[in-house]
């Protein structure tokens, strides 16, 4: 199982675990040992896992006076071990961190800055490196996008257009073939807006769209407010609309985990992402299976940006062997492995070609061209994992029915509480 399913890390749960996970961390030496500690959230994926030993065993074998020890973990309960970890001053040299939340981790002084080679920075895509006020805090082996995936059958069937990354549906297209689709008498419902997926891919998956109509969450100039951004004229229209394709019945609000709906041909289109499409290629065909960009809501495609990136910590008695084996591990070797293990495309484009899945004609290419046409960050500020929740919260409440308007409106006072609280989320 790819794995492209974003966290974040929960104010909560810290107490109850700090003491088994410090005990963990201990086991493994601490950073001021002989050896660099390696702590990665891929303990239950044992694909990506066997990248990241291989590079470690070469990386030893080269360096055995500075060897770097693993310790994996399941990606449940990765986050709380390094809270845990920073509490009991027993993090990691190296670590793993989803993108989107290395401005809170760099913030609470997890991190420290990254200083690799400007020819690999420079190299690597914008979504791939992690930047907090100007400085890098992280670089990614990968990513992947966010697409829709639609049976040709079915679009064929209305006759609709099919779009391309330079020109995406546009709203009054992607409205006028949903409806088409939802009048198929073979098919349940139009589309699948994977809805049943939990905490990090509403905001990851849904506030593209937002951003498209016009909105955002939170002003990116600043980073000081929500108001007038979450809670706009268009981020109520996005709301609205948002909300219709449920009370439409056009989507349902109780789909199949994991987009089978689309798999098991209940569902013409499935809003998903590129960890998706060779399953259902194997499944129902690659010529039936369309790869299709984000919709223009009028204010340009949009699709999340950002996957799980390598720093170090701001600890480290190690800094120095660190980073150098930040740099190993994103020789173009790895990054071709990376990529034929888990199907996500490398963060450098030289390697892109290399690889099973992408380079031109090859099954996932279309992913990396929407990828690095569309891919958005997510706010870069220490209060995006506050500000992650509260819209979750709040699509939720809106697809439930809540009015749009009080729903944005009290996120905003949420997250602008939660900013004020921490005294603008500033730089100490």
């Amino acid at each position: 199982m790819i794995t492209t399913r974003r966290t974040f890390l929960g104010a909560s749960a810290l107490a109850a675990t700090a003491a088994t996970l410090s005990a963990c961390s201990s086991q493994q030496g601490k950073s001021g040992s002989s050896g660099v500690t390696l702590w990665t959230h891929n303990g239950g994926n044992k694909e990506e896992l066997a990248v990241v030993n291989k590079a470690v065993e070469a990386f030893n074998a080269a360096n055995p006076d500075t060897p770097i020890t693993v310790k994996p973990y399941p990606q449940a309960s990765y986050n709380d071990a390094i809270a845990a970890a920073a509490t009991a001053g027993d993090l990691p040299d190296i670590l793993d961190l989803d993108g989107p939340i290395m401005p809170n981790w760099a913030w609470a002084g997890y991190l420290a800055p990254l200083t690799i080679s400007s020819d690999l920075e420079e190299s690597v895509i914008d979504s791939a490196k992690g930047y907090w006020n100007d400085t890098l805090y992280s670089v990614g082996p990968y990513d992947t996008s966010l697409c829709f995936l639609a049976r040709k059958s079915a679009i064929d069937t209305i006759g609709a257009r099919v779009p391309t990354v330079d020109q995406p549906w546009t709203r009054a297209e992607f409205d006028d073939v949903l409806t088409k689709l939802g009048e198929l008498p073979d098919y349940e419902f139009a589309i699948d807006m994977g809805v049943w997926d939990t905490a990090e891919w509403w905001p990851y998956a849904y506030s593209p769209m937002l951003q498209s109509f016009g909105g955002d969450l939170i002003d990116r100039e600043t980073y000081a407010t929500a108001d007038g951004f979450l809670n706009s004229a268009e981020a109520v229209e996005w709301g609205t609309w948002f909300r219709s394709l449920f009370a439409n019945g056009l989507a349902s609000q109780t789909p199949t985990e994991d987009g089978q709906d689309f798999i098991q041909g209940k569902v013409p289109m499935v809003y998903t992402g590129g960890w998706k499409v060779l399953q259902a290629q194997e499944t129902l065909g690659a010529d039936e299976v369309l790869i299709l960009p984000p919709v223009d809501f009028g204010k340009g495609a949009h699709v999340g940006g950002g996957s799980w990136q390598w720093g170090v910590s701001a600890t480290s008695a190690n800094p120095e062997v660190a980073t150098k084996f930040i740099e190993f591990l994103m020789r173009k070797e790895y990054l071709v492995e990376y990529s034929n293990a888990i199907g996500n495309f490398p963060s450098v484009e030289s390697a892109t070609p290399e690889t099973d899945y992408y380079g031109e004609g090859k099954p996932l290419e279309p992913i990396y061209e929407i990828g690095t046409t569309y891919a958005l960050l997510r706010p870069a500020t220490p209060g995006y994992k506050v500000i992650s929740s509260i819209f979750d919260k709040a699509a939720h409440d809106i697809v439930s029915g809540a009015d749009v308007q009080q729903t944005l409106d009290q996120a905003v006072k949420d997250i602008d509480a939660d900013i004020e609280s921490n005294n603008g989320y500033k730089a100490s």
